[in-house]
């Protein structure tokens, strides 16, 4: 394929569920300074994608990160990296449900219960068309990119009107902190960019054009998730859970009026359907190459009919297993979403240290500028530190239980 093609399948790769409710938790978070939030997290693109490209064509992979970790640091290394993005992926796979519940409650006037059993839909939806083999073909994927970048385009044409520079003052309302907090949060919004990992060997001339794609990604990305959250600040459409979780409905709403809650709850769990559909298929994948070397149990790698239902089954799981503990606990994204975002940042830092070892020339320069930049924003995740190393020592305790020796069996005695 050429950059063009490739734009389009990298631009599907990041346009996800996230930004449906993200923008307004961000807003909440850090005020109008968010929007500084979200700039830096779509520079940090551009040297990402360099890395993992050149990472891919070194050492094409179905394992991905997991494998350029434990090429540069160690089988051990590797399988716990493979660790922190098989929980991230899982987990975000109760996030991502959950936010089209909540457009879908707004519009049926329901609450927390009616979100939580539309998430459930949700997943057991894409479920079940990954167990019977249902794959989302690369049109249709691509149909999907191109409906979330229209939404978000009505979105900033809704807003336009009704926004007003006033309301970026006072800018940073509650200080710096929360700015680097909100780039923690949108890592997860962002999680995408290792897709050009799996994309180089289709392209005609990976030299030529894979730079040019993603430098089109970058722009066109960055275009439509600043637009957004330009309009939700700037119409001061955020402040509290119940505006953040369904914010473009909202900006929305000052344009279609009534319309506006069930075609935002339509858009919403096309979304979220075909982003839940899709990790699941990638994840399950991921968590078959663990089981194969040892760090999941033997039935995740379990393979009928070509569908990896071990994975398939072990992804959902995690998720619904996240979202009735969330529900119990009446936490909503703005909580849950700590944990996959969490993890993808140490996931990119130690891919970019793979880097550094690994790779020559422009990426290894790449490589170290991503450290640099992702290391700048550790302080502020810092806090939730407690959930990779949790993720750790599960993944070590699992690789030990996994790799013991079976008992002998004990021999019997006559009588």
């Amino acid at each position: 394929m050429g950059p063009a093609q490739g734009t389009a399948l990298y631009v599907s790769a990041l346009l996800g569920a996230g930004v449906l409710v993200l923008p307004g938790q961000i807003a909440s978070l850090a005020g109008p300074a968010s929007l500084l939030s979200w700039a830096f997290a779509a520079a940090m693109g551009v040297p990402l994608a360099v890395v993992f490209a050149a990472l891919a064509r070194r050492q094409p992979d179905a394992g991905g990160v997991a494998t350029y970790v434990g090429l540069a640091f160690g089988r051990t290394a590797g399988g716990v990296t493979g660790w922190w993005y098989f929980v991230a992926g899982s987990v975000g796979q109760a996030v991502v449900p959950l936010t089209g519940g909540y457009y879908v409650a707004h519009a049926l006037g329901g609450g927390p219960v009616a979100a939580y059993a539309v998430a459930a839909a949700i997943l057991a939806t894409a479920t079940v068309a990954n167990l019977a083999g249902v794959r989302v073909s690369g049109p249709v994927q691509l149909g999907l990119a191109g409906l979330v970048a229209v939404a978000l385009i009505a979105v900033v044409a809704a807003a336009v009107p009704q926004a007003s520079v006033d309301r970026l003052t006072p800018f940073a309302p509650h200080g710096v902190a929360p700015i680097g907090a909100g780039v923690v949060v949108l890592f997860y919004a962002f999680a995408g960019w290792e897709a050009v990992a799996h994309l180089v060997g289709e392209f005609r001339d990976p030299d030529r054009d894979v730079p040019r794609a993603t430098a089109i990604t970058i722009l066109v990305v960055t275009a439509l998730y600043l637009g957004v959250a330009a309009a939700v600040v700037l119409t001061g459409t955020y402040g509290g859970a119940s505006v953040d979780h369904v914010a473009l409905g909202l900006v929305l709403q000052g344009v279609l009026g009534g319309a506006a809650a069930p075609v935002a709850a339509a858009v919403a769990v096309v979304i979220s359907l075909g982003t839940t559909n899709a990790f699941v298929a990638g994840v399950s994948r991921l968590g078959l190459s663990l089981a194969r070397g040892g760090w999941l149990p033997s039935p995740v790698a379990t393979i009928r009919g070509g569908v990896p239902v071990g994975g398939v089954l072990a992804v959902a799981g995690t998720a619904a297993a996240t979202l009735v503990v969330s529900a119990g606990a009446g936490w909503g994204t703005e909580t849950l979403v700590v944990v996959p975002a969490t993890l993808v940042v140490a996931v990119y830092l130690l891919a970019a240290a793979s880097g550094l070892r690994l790779l020559r020339g422009w990426g290894r320069f790449c490589a170290a500028l991503t450290v640099l930049l992702t290391a700048a924003v550790v302080p502020s995740a810092a806090g939730h530190v407690a959930v990779p190393l949790v993720v750790s020592a599960l993944a070590l305790l699992s690789r030990r239980a996994l790799s013991a020796p079976a008992a002998a069996p004990r021999p019997c005695r006559p009588g």
